[in-house]
């Protein structure tokens, strides 16, 4: 019996990390959203699991300025996330995290029309 679960433990497969997709994506109030979130916010949350990652895409016609502002520190790379890319940070370790990405330009600067000032998107990552 003790072999048996030996050899279970030696030939253990682990879960396959899971990557969550979000985008920045115009609207007309704020400028910009997380999408998918609940309703139209500038902040969302999500809960991972250790080793889960995040794809993060600008769909925005504007580059973004991404910084950590709390949690175990990220490999964030370029803080500049451009329009029509996308980037995947991983979660290797338990915590909380947030995020904030802030455009570099105005919506007036790429011509675009909003309502109200430009949001600042922040993302909390709950990582178990």
């Amino acid at each position: 019996m003790k072999l048996l679960a030996l050899v279970a433990t030696l030939f253990a497969v682990a879960a396959p990390s899971k990557t969550v997709q979000l985008a920045i994506v115009h609207t007309v109030r704020g400028c910009h959203i997380w999408q998918p979130s609940h309703g139209q916010a500038p902040a969302t949350a999500l809960k991972l699991k250790h080793g889960d990652k995040v794809t993060l895409r600008v769909s925005c016609p504007m580059d973004f300025k991404l910084v950590q502002v709390k949690g175990p520190r990220l490999a964030l790379g370029d803080p500049t996330l451009h329009t029509g890319t996308q980037r995947t940070i991983a979660f290797p370790k338990r915590g909380i995290y947030v995020l904030q990405a802030t455009n570099v330009q105005s919506s007036a600067e790429v011509g675009l029309q909003t309502l109200g000032a430009d949001n600042v998107l922040r993302l909390t990552v709950t990582v178990s």
